[in-house]
């Protein structure tokens, strides 16, 4: 993530050792995202990740700390968030809320094939039903609300073409979110940013879903969307790619079956998706916040992934979901 807040070395020292995770050896500010402060650390027990949240506050964060903790007991690999003697596992350093957790091992697969989409598919509805039980509940902070929120805020910045495209895009969803099949989807604890870049493969084999800041309660078919328009097109046209689709759906199926709702709302809440983190990729190149490193991403990016699934063949026809 984009480094906002620079935590010296001695800082980091006294904070690690605080929480007795070893003498830190190494620490280095890590790049790739635009929320949060991260800093890769390794010490003389193991490598951690020590995070500083820019956004979200003291207030929001035990949901996610905790929700990971909550996964990790029931077998889903995610990181564990260390807690201090008292059993708190949110921290302050730099007068900021703070978190560290372990880092997991391998590395992320950003050209998955089908087997890669698979496993994501399957890790993803095990996660979905473990959260069931999860006693927490925050929205999701990403959600309908900030879209209306946000895109007036964008529009500026917009030809009238785009204009047109995600005023249009945001009525369409208004209107889902007001239907009554909407109300009645499966709701849970969600990801709802478990894009390549947030899951590790050792040696080929998934070994954990990270970065969880953005989770929240909604429907699991919006985290099913998420992965469907990251995991599952190609890069540079956002159109589908059927094979890895249906290894994501079929995978994930086998674990928790869509319900007939579910099914019929899935090239809605892919369309969802697109618009969100076309939002937020507008909103973040816009309206950047100063950071020692950052690398903003392509707002263009899914403005192509939305139009894509516009089109009469946008929407793949997957075996769960049928010919829209």
């Amino acid at each position: 993530m984009a480094v906002f807040t620079e935590v010296s070395f001695d800082e980091a020292a006294a904070f690690l050792n605080a929480l007795k995770l070893g003498q830190l050896q190494s620490i280095k500010g890590a790049a790739g995202g635009i929320e949060n402060t991260n800093y890769f650390v390794d010490t003389t027990q193991g490598q951690y990740v020590l995070t500083l949240f820019e956004r979200l506050t003291f207030e929001q964060l035990p949901f996610y700390l905790h929700l990971m903790k909550h996964l990790a007991a029931s077998g889903i690999p995610v990181p564990d968030p260390a807690a201090n003697a008292k059993g708190v596992i949110v921290h302050r350093l730099k007068g900021k809320p703070a978190a560290v957790v372990n880092k997991l091992r391998g590395q992320s697969e950003l050209a998955p094939t089908a087997d890669h989409c698979a496993q994501v598919g399957e890790m993803l509805a095990r996660m979905h039903l473990a959260g069931l039980d999860y006693p927490r509940h925050q929205p999701n902070l990403r959600g309908l609300d900030w879209w209306n929120e946000t895109v007036p805020v964008v529009l500026p910045h917009l030809t009238p073409a785009q204009r047109s495209l995600i005023l249009g895009e945001l009525a369409y969803q208004n209107h889902i979110a007001a239907s009554s099949g909407y109300a009645s989807l499966p709701r849970g604890p969600i990801h709802a940013d478990l894009f390549r870049d947030n899951v590790m493969f050792d040696h080929g084999t998934l070994s954990g879903f990270f970065d969880f800041y953005f989770a929240g309660c909604d429907a699991f078919l919006f985290d099913i969307g998420v992965c469907l328009n990251d995991w599952c097109i190609d890069l540079p046209s956002g159109a589908q790619d059927a094979a890895r689709a249906d290894a994501f759906l079929a995978a994930y199926q086998r674990v928790r079956a869509l319900t007939a709702q579910e099914r019929t709302l899935l090239p809605a809440l892919q369309r969802a998706a697109a618009l969100r983190f076309w939002i937020s990729r507008l909103w973040d190149f816009h309206l950047p916040r100063e950071a020692a490193v950052l690398q903003a991403h392509d707002p263009g990016h899914f403005e192509r992934v939305l139009r894509a699934l516009l089109l009469p063949a946008g929407h793949l026809s997957h075996p769960v979901c049928g010919t829209p």
